[in-house]
């Protein structure tokens, strides 16, 4: 009797950190579920149909982006060919376990949904790649500066909303210091130095902070000066989020006004790093862009 999956075998979910975000427990149980389907020769519309559900549910869970009921889990299992006691038990552990809050949940009263995705994925990455065409990238605003980009999309918000969003941004940044904090690699065009948001006493202070960010080890930044020309990222801002898990695939983010864009095919992610390639070689390096800054900031 094949009691551990297809081969005998399965992935090893593991009894996770119990500090680790409910977002990235999510997306670890849903690609071992993917790689549990795909090894078992099970299309996502039979999947769906063995738990009641359509094939974008069973494509939302494998991407962890809803939660997992236990009975789902166990028929899912069941339906792949895992079908001992002890095996089940681990991913339901772990199905359990991914229900906790996410820090970002305490701010749901400001939180799109478009952009709490992003928040998990981004807590989930090993390594973050951006450009950016018009504003500091949100990982790096101070919060003058992130209080004056709020209230550019947010003009008739009361207050107390602009200081839940402000909120929301600075606590994102805790990131930055986490033991296991993600590689940073963002490249930004001369404009984003150059436009004074918030006026120019919190331009300063926002320069100042990019400098003091050149300094965390596993943060590089660049800048595309004016002289180089047009470049590769010229239709607009957009990530690249790449994580440890070698099973979890690439995934490229852009924001719009009311909403995000998220792709994951693989061509479209060569796309991106190939335009993300040429605008590293276009850029400045980063001791020649920490100049650059320095000379901006006497400038400002």
């Amino acid at each position: 009797m094949n009691t551990g999956g297809p081969g005998g075998k399965q992935p090893d979910p593991g009894m996770e950190d119990p500090q680790v975000d409910g977002f990235v427990l999510r997306m670890l149980l849903g690609s071992q579920l993917r790689r549990l389907r795909e090894a078992a020769n099970v299309t996502p519309e039979q999947a769906g149909y063995e738990i009641r559900a359509s094939r974008s549910k069973i494509s939302r869970m494998e991407t962890g982006r809803v939660g997992f009921k236990t009975r789902d889990v166990i028929d899912l299992l069941t339906l792949y060919g895992v079908i001992d006691e002890q095996s089940q038990s681990k991913f339901i552990y772990l199905a359990r376990q991914s229900r906790r809050q996410d820090w970002w949940t305490s701010y749901s009263d400001v939180l799109p949904d478009w952009f709490e995705n992003y928040l998990g994925l981004e807590s989930a990455s090993s390594t973050i790649r951006t450009f950016e065409i018009q504003f500091v990238h949100g990982l790096f605003q101070t919060e003058d500066y992130a209080r004056a980009v709020t209230l550019l999309g947010h003009q008739t918000a009361p207050p107390d909303e602009i200081e839940r969003r402000v909120g929301l941004r600075v606590k994102r940044q805790d990131l930055l210091v986490r033991e296991d904090a993600p590689r940073i690699w963002s490249v930004m065009d001369e404009a984003v130095l150059r436009r004074p948001v918030g006026g120019l006493t919190a331009m300063r202070a926002q320069l100042r902070r990019l400098l003091e960010v050149t300094a965390l080890p596993q943060v590089t930044l660049q800048v595309v000066p004016f002289d180089r020309g047009g470049h590769a990222g010229a239709s607009g801002s957009f990530a690249i989020l790449r994580f440890e898990e070698q099973y979890l695939p690439d995934v490229v983010y852009m924001e719009q006004l009311t909403g995000a864009v998220y792709l994951e095919q693989r061509s479209d992610v060569e796309h991106y790093l190939a335009v993300m390639d040429q605008l590293s070689s276009e850029a400045l390096t980063p001791d020649a862009t920490t100049r650059f800054i320095e000379q901006v900031v006497k400038e400002t």
